[in-house]
């Protein structure tokens, strides 16, 4: 005499490892989201730092005026090679790369950064770049002097 399985043995062995499949991909998904939420975080205040530096760099370039015609008539007019050597030293100063621009009296400052991806690097993305660009022209403090 032969003995048999009982049908739910038999049943649950037809079955067998398609659970397993499904807790993998549902991991994988749950992990890539998690990647989603942290690195995208990362590359909003990458975002806000690049914006910053560009803003503080461009105030700093923007302090670059002409002294003689200052003194003479009272203008503040930029001295274009002060206010670059001034936004640029700026930059230098917060290990960062970007561009000066001087348009007449206005200082506009390009910042590049490149944010590393924490959890995302494991799905082959491995940096973003982000660009944020600001722009100063000098003038008088509250009391209507430069100081």
């Amino acid at each position: 005499m032969t003995r048999r399985e009982p049908r739910r043995a038999r049943a649950m062995t037809a079955d067998s490892g398609q659970i397993t499949a499904f807790v993998v991909v549902m991991a994988t998904a749950l992990i890539l989201l998690a990647g989603l939420v942290l690195d995208g975080g990362l590359t909003l205040a990458a975002r806000e730092r690049a914006l910053n530096l560009a803003q503080e760099a461009a105030r700093a370039g923007a302090q670059g005026i002409n002294l003689a015609v200052y003194r003479q008539t009272g203008n503040l007019i930029l001295s274009p090679t002060l206010a670059a050597a001034d936004a640029q030293q700026y930059l230098a100063s917060t290990g960062t790369q970007g561009t000066v621009q001087i348009t007449g009296n206005t200082v506009t400052v390009a910042v590049t950064i490149t944010q590393r991806m924490q959890v995302l690097d494991a799905a082959g993305l491995f940096a973003v770049t982000v660009h944020a660009s600001a722009s100063a022209v000098p003038d008088r403090g509250i009391l209507g002097i430069i100081g």
